[in-house]
């Protein structure tokens, strides 16, 4: 703490000192009272990958946005994964298995230390989440449908709706809508392991006489694994949008997304096979049955998935004036999925677990332009209702030996969020302030046991779990002042949450020991008694600055995370779970660079430090963990994301290097995993107005250059031990080939 207001207090002394910061002194009068400044304004020769970003209204940059052209930089891995997508932030580490970005649920994301799962992802501010595993699907959605991506680390605005929370920040896709003008976008892509991906997209433009314009798009994605045998895919997705204009001032939108992806899943690793890399790189299921039941887990149609998910929104604004703006967001989510594997649970089994989710809600909100500020009151509301269930098989003879774990809601989940945000400024100073209040009604549930010799389904009395409700207080303020046209300071505050989470871990625990329990006195509700919301505090302090020749944006945060779930040893019954009682600290500094050297060329050079630390030693089995201020499990201190885009002629070269510092997979320190390099290159050629098209373009993509063997994925929880963790590896040298149209 006190390193990190040490070095606050040298950035903000040395800031307008700086001759590169402070700018020239402005005449008086030259900048009106009101005026905005809006920075990513500035027309510069090279490619903008990342620029800051803010909500409609608000005045304060709080976020960062992914360009088109960032997320095309990243290269086909990123037009099917958002989480690729915005990897070339600093402060946003994410992994995958797969060279394509197919493969669902075998990646992983964290920001600022923070995992993925315990963030929100929106898409025009409508979330996007489900359950088992908890967090958003990051998965199923084009990316050459969405014209940015902005990140949220810190101060999250009011207006996302954030579902079950943003501890681990906030992530706003924002579509493309459709265009005013007639158009046919076509891509095709080949690569080794029969990679192929087809893409088009029509846009109809403006209808005559009733101005509607139309979008749809369908693509379809498959490829054999890299390793073992089996394919991801085929993966189908179609989106179709619309939008009307309703008088001079509004334009009401709907928006369809559908996905349909069929996947085998890549074997883990243990630590004991990765400590011989390179021995095991290509260690993976089995492509026969042998009989044994300890081979067979290991079965490859006995480990894969498969994910159906549809979204349905509408944006409807209604303007009563210039001044006054009412805006509804309803939606609607679906998802039916079915994922098998391989597990060690009841003596070796095929778990399959379904999941069938359906979440419905609105987001209304209320602007009011004044003369001195704007005020926006909101309501969020969202009614979830999630059926999850394990079932488990005998690997050997497929006969079904039970329910490992089966509740069933009595009502659905509801969410209430109100929240107000107030915005302003005068001469060089804008302000904004919001404050939200999240109220979550986990509803009654009832557990069931399945007993052998039939495992029919019977009601427990112990496996009731009550109704609970949890509650927060989110509130956020940011201010920035403009040392001139080029360059600010700033400062941001942000709360952040997420409702209780891993109810299965402790619901299965109970399971597997109820007889244990049930000797106790102790019933499955009394395990939830101390489960509660994580709670985060995220403090930030930076500046940005740019011209003709680059953009700089710095930043030092600070944030504090209480009620973390944690291991709790229980002498009663001689056993350890979760409960929601550790805490964290973190602090850190990341930079932004794009800078524009000479004409058609950018460099692009975005490194971060993160340090998050247990704030407490951990009790596990009766035994203390002396893990106080040691780094959370799968944070590297260091990373750097950086590369450069040359373009001349048609002709566009794009080199990424990225950075991964050394990690630990477990809490203890005691699982170390190297960190590592990798180079990606991309290589593309544009006719402008070929024949009868308006664009064709060729390209070629290497990733991982250098054929570099690394770690990816760390399979783990903040607080597992030696030997729990499973490790997923990154996929070797892969060169891809892609043509693409535009009419």
């Amino acid at each position: 703490m006190k390193k990190f207001f040490k070095i606050a207090a040298i950035i903000i002394t040395l800031i307008p000192c700086s001759p590169v910061l402070a700018g020239e002194p402005q005449e008086d009068g030259e900048q009106n009272a009101g005026d905005e400044y809006a920075m990513e304004e500035v027309v510069v020769s090279g490619e903008k990958i990342v620029i800051p970003t803010k909500q409609t209204d608000d005045t304060v940059y709080t976020g960062a946005e992914v360009t088109k052209e960032g997320i095309k930089a990243r290269g086909q891995g990123a037009c099917v994964s958002v989480y690729n997508a915005v990897d070339i932030l600093p402060g946003v580490v994410a992994e995958s298995t797969d060279p394509y970005g197919l493969a669902a649920e075998q990646s992983q994301i964290r920001t600022r230390g923070v995992r993925g799962y315990l963030g929100s992802m929106t898409v025009e501010g409508v979330p996007n989440y489900g359950g088992n595993p908890m967090g958003p699907r990051d998965y199923i959605y084009d990316m050459e449908n969405m014209d940015g991506i902005a990140v949220y680390k810190g101060a999250v605005p009011g207006d996302l709706g954030i579902g079950v929370g943003a501890r681990g920040g906030a992530i706003e896709l924002r579509p493309r809508w459709p265009e005013e003008e007639f158009g046919v976008d076509l891509s095709q892509s080949f690569a080794e392991n029969k990679y192929t991906r087809s893409f088009v997209r029509m846009d109809s433009g403006e209808l005559p006489g009733v101005n509607t314009a139309l979008a749809g798009s369908y693509s379809f994605s498959q490829t054999d694994k890299w390793k073992g045998p089996g394919e991801i895919g085929p993966r189908n997705n179609a989106s179709f949008m619309l939008s009307q204009p309703l008088g001079d001032q509004d334009v009401i939108k709907l928006w369809y997304n559908y996905n349909y992806l069929k996947q085998d899943l890549y074997r883990p690793l243990t630590y004991d096979e990765v400590e011989d890399l390179h021995g095991n790189y290509n260690l993976d299921y089995n492509d026969e049955l042998t009989g044994t039941k300890a081979d067979d887990l290991y079965y490859y149609e006995y480990n894969r998935g498969k994910y159906a998910n549809q979204d349905v929104m509408a944006v409807v604004p209604i303007s009563f004036s210039d001044s006054f703006r009412l805006t509804f967001k309803p939606y609607y989510s679906e998802e039916d999925s079915e994922i098998s594997q391989g597990v060690a649970s009841m003596g070796g089994s095929v778990q399959v677990r379904t999941r069938e989710i359906e979440r419905y809600g609105v987001i209304s909100q209320l602007d009011w332009k004044l003369q001195s500020m704007t005020i926006g009151l909101g309501y969020f509301f969202e009614s979830s209702d999630m059926e999850i269930a394990n079932q488990f098989y005998d690997p050997v003879t497929l006969a079904f030996k039970g329910y490992g774990m089966y509740m069933e809601n009595e009502s659905p989940g509801l969410v209430n969020s109100p929240y107000i945000k107030l915005a302003g400024g005068h001469d060089k100073l804008d302000w904004q302030a919001g404050l939200k209040y999240f109220h979550y009604r986990d509803p009654e549930s009832q557990g069931y046991i399945s007993p052998p010799p039939d495992y029919v389904l019977v009601k427990a009395d112990d496996l009731v779990r009550e109704e609970k409700v949890y509650e927060a207080y989110l509130p956020t303020l940011g201010v920035s002042y403009h040392l001139s046209d080029s360059a600010e300071v700033y400062a941001s505050y942000g709360r952040n949450h997420i409702r209780p989470y891993a109810y299965m871990p402790l619901i299965n625990l109970y399971n597997q020991n109820r007889t244990t329990f049930q000797n106790a006195g102790i019933t499955l509700d009394e395990l939830f008694d101390n489960y509660d919301m994580e709670i985060s505090d995220s403090y930030e302090v930076g500046a940005r600055f740019h011209d003709e020749r680059m953009d700089l944006s710095g930043s030092l945060f600070y944030a504090t995370h209480d009620n973390l779930i944690t291991p709790v040893y229980d002498p009663r019954v001689d056993l350890t779970y979760n409960q929601f009682v550790g805490e964290a600290a973190g602090y850190g500094v990341e930079l932004v660079t794009n800078f524009y050297p000479i004409d058609n060329l950018t460099i692009f050079v975005n490194p971060a430090y993160t340090s998050l630390t247990y704030d407490e030693d951990i009790s596990y089995q009766g035994q203390t963990l002396e893990v106080k201020g040691s780094q959370v499990v799968d944070t590297p201190e260091w990373t750097v994301k950086g590369g450069a885009i040359v373009s001349h002629d048609g002709f566009e070269f794009v080199s990424r290097l990225r950075y991964i510092g050394d990690r630990y997979a477990d809490v203890e320190h005691e699982e170390k995993i190297d960190g590592y390099f990798v180079t990606d290159l991309k290589l593309g050629y544009t006719a402008k107005n070929y024949t009868t098209l308006d664009a064709l373009t060729l390209s070629v993509e290497v990733n991982n250059v250098f054929n570099e063997e690394y770690v990816s994925n760390i399979n783990s929880s903040d607080t597992t031990m030696a030997g729990a963790s499973s490790f997923q590896v990154g996929a070797p040298r892969t060169v891809l080939f892609n043509v693409s149209a535009e009419f």
